[in-house]
């Protein structure tokens, strides 16, 4: 029934009262509708449905339930595992749920389901405010969850209510409902913070993976540094980035950063900032047109600057064979883990905790006949580089640590296993409590197993 011409008609009436809107192919804003942050996730669905309320999204979802039309939900767009989109059905678009609400006594950020972290960032700074966030802000601290289950419900998820559910959707959220908002717990921070890039010539990598190695021993927790290698405009020539962050005065980041500013960057944009432009330092670097795709593992310190030195050469080897793969980039992301390590991996779904730091790959490309080989080769690339953790090859290491592997940054043929480790039984048990029929399928697969009652 979901092939007929006019069953999306069905729906447009249903929703008929709200402002909720249902786009197919010659809609105006149709084509817009179905961008993404990467053209490789791009995909002609039959229906993009633009919800403005959890109403709209139990209708739309008891509609592709009565239907037999898969879905797939919308949020930022920002992935590159291709979850977003979808050819042969229809997408819940939550990009109209962009209210951001603060309470500035109980110090809390409620933000609706398709908000980006720059319009969390942009109102909790109004009240002196800020949360965990990502890297860049167009993409946890988290207290609770409004979700739309699957058979339509609405309801919150938090440590006292449905604590089961909230312990899964902090990691496995797309598996289990549509989120329709977070709050989160929010912290004073009501002044400006040393930040910027600094860009050095690639003779200089060596000195910085022994800085590196001096930060992971002195960082007190304020302090963060992103380093990689990119080819970015407008030279189009390899160099060594280097994103440095201190939670203090101008004075004490350049001193703590010393060793770093005085290797002769030939470009230096540090200074102090307002806290919620951070997350806004690598958007140039990440831009909305091209095929891009992430990789993710991890890495420890004290790195051999010979070993990083190897995996630049053999990301600048495959970057310079193929035409327009300059911007692609790979990011060792040293930022400091301790306060993550006093939450257990049990103690949620998300299962990436342990002694060792994210290490990640985003390739950027125009040409679709290079897809498989460019994930291949950020594969083996990322095996190379987690080589130092362990994590990634060794299960004796997984199952005392985390999986070391950063779920955001994974493909969609990894297991359950892959990402959650020793919680994917418990995912699965849930999963049948919460979403029986797996009717939210899509994404990384989470198979509904019954509990098994032993008399």
């Amino acid at each position: 029934m979901g092939n007929t011409p006019d069953v999306y008609a069905i729906l447009k009436n249903e929703l008929k009262g709200s402002e909720a809107e249902v786009l197919t192919p010659g809609s105006a804003g149709y084509a817009e509708s179905i961008k993404r942050w990467s053209e490789h996730c791009e995909k002609k669905a039959q229906a993009v449905v633009k919800v403005t309320s959890s109403s709209d999204i139990s209708k739309t979802l008891n509609f592709a339930q009565t239907n037999e039309i898969p879905f797939v939900v919308r949020g930022g767009g920002h992935s590159t595992s291709g979850s977003s989109s979808i050819d042969d059905g229809l997408v819940i678009d939550l990009s109209k749920m962009r209210k951001v609400a603060v309470d500035p006594k109980a110090k809390t950020i409620r933000a609706e389901g398709g908000t980006i972290w720059e319009d969390v960032d942009m109102e909790a700074a109004k009240f002196g405010l800020a949360t965990v966030g990502g890297t860049v802000n167009h993409t946890d601290n988290l207290i609770s969850v409004e979700i739309v289950l699957a058979s339509g419900q609405l309801v919150t998820a938090s440590e006292s209510s449905h604590p089961d559910l909230f312990w899964a959707v902090r990691g496995a959220g797309q598996n289990f409902g549509v989120v329709t908002a977070f709050t989160f717990q929010g912290y004073d921070q009501p002044d400006p913070v040393f930040a910027g890039t600094l860009v050095f010539l690639p003779d200089k990598l060596p000195q910085i993976v022994r800085f590196v190695n001096k930060f992971h021993a002195t960082s007190d927790g304020n302090q963060a540094l992103l380093w990689g290698f990119s080819s970015p405009p407008p030279a189009n020539a390899p160099v060594v980035l280097a994103q440095v962050f201190y939670n203090g005065s101008e004075s004490a980041g350049q001193e703590f950063f010393t060793d770093l500013i005085n290797l002769g960057p030939v470009a230096n944009t540090t200074s102090m900032i307002p806290y919620e432009k951070l997350n806004g330092l690598l958007n140039h670097a990440v831009g909305f047109d091209g095929r891009k795709q992430f990789g993710g593992g991890a890495f420890k310190l004290p790195l051999n600057p010979a070993f990083v030195q190897s995996i630049h050469a053999d990301f600048l080897d495959f970057v310079n064979s193929h035409e327009r793969m300059n911007e692609s980039l790979i990011l060792f992301e040293t930022i400091p883990f301790t306060k993550i390590l006093e939450v257990s991996n049990e103690e949620m779904a998300f299962s990436n905790r342990g002694d060792y730091y994210n290490v990640a790959t985003c390739f950027k490309w125009f040409d679709p006949s290079l897809d498989q080989e460019i994930r291949d080769f950020s594969r083996n690339l990322l095996k190379k580089a987690s080589q130092s953790a362990g994590v990634v090859q060794d299960e004796k290491v997984r199952s005392v640590e985390g999986v070391g592997v950063y779920g955001n940054y994974a493909n969609l043929d990894v297991s359950a296993t892959d990402i959650y480790g020793r919680n994917a039984k418990k995912l699965e048990d849930l999963k049948y409590k919460y979403d029986p029929n797996n009717l939210f399928s899509r994404g990384l697969r989470l198979v509904p197993k019954p509990l098994v009652v032993v008399n």
